[in-house]
């Protein structure tokens, strides 16, 4: 993967930032996904940000070797401190972390968002908790995707903030578009699912140590969900 030809997630991630959009990316890495963004005309401005040295320099050559330090900003800040108010953002992409460091990422940088920007957010599990934290925020879930990709189910949520919005338990823990939409992907993915709560069930049940009943329990209701959302599918 290099800023020319991106990874399919990243590429799914690509074609869900608006046309003409003041990028900030958060997490940036290499730097690829902006570089690649802006090589295709498609936005007209980025910051990467990073919060390690390493991936801050490597995000540094990425965007000098592409020519393209007038249109992307690299800083070295944590999370969305490196969004400042002169940028003017209008999305905000945070990709390939675990879902609950993405909602503390954005929590935390709560004061760094104007409310109008979309976020474009790929996390790698803990989908449930970010989910959550959007609602809480007023931010309503305007798209989801699943795609598979090296054995690997990845999720793309798109957010913008709308005002109050309620979603149910299961909603929350599957997605609520997702669960209209029951791609073959989607279902795939909760057949695996399936199997591997039933197995740790049976491995609660022949545990020598006691298992606390409220974990017992929350595993139980999640293979009950995820039952009945394949038997009406």
């Amino acid at each position: 993967m290099n800023e020319q030809t991106l990874s399919m997630r990243l590429e799914r991630v690509a074609a869900h930032v608006p046309a003409g959009a003041r990028l900030a990316d958060i997490g940036s890495d290499h730097g690829y996904l902006p570089v690649a963004l802006l090589r295709r005309d498609a936005i007209v401005s980025a910051v990467a940000g990073e919060v390690a040295l390493t991936p801050f320099s490597a995000a540094q050559r990425t965007v000098r070797e592409n020519g393209l330090e007038k249109h992307i900003t690299v800083r070295l800040a944590n999370g969305l401190a490196a969004i400042e108010p002169s940028d003017g953002v209008t999305a905000v992409s945070i990709c390939g972390m675990g879902g609950e460091t993405i909602r503390d990422i954005l929590d935390s940088g709560k004061s760094h968002l104007s409310g109008q920007e979309r976020l474009v957010l790929q996390p790698n599990g803990g989908e449930q908790p970010l989910r959550q934290w959007l609602m809480e925020n007023g931010y309503c879930i305007l798209l989801e995707e699943l795609l598979q990709e090296n054995r690997f189910y990845y999720e793309i949520i798109v957010a913008e903030r709308t005002g109050p919005v309620v979603y149910s338990a299961e909603q929350l823990y599957f997605g609520p578009l997702q669960m209209q939409e029951r791609s073959p992907a989607f279902l795939a993915k909760w057949q695996r699912m399936l199997r591997l709560k039933q197995r740790t069930l049976t491995h609660f049940a022949r545990a020598r140590q006691a298992v606390p009943e409220e974990k017992v329990q929350d595993i139980a209701l999640q293979a009950r969900w995820i039952t009945e959302l394949l038997a009406s599918s």
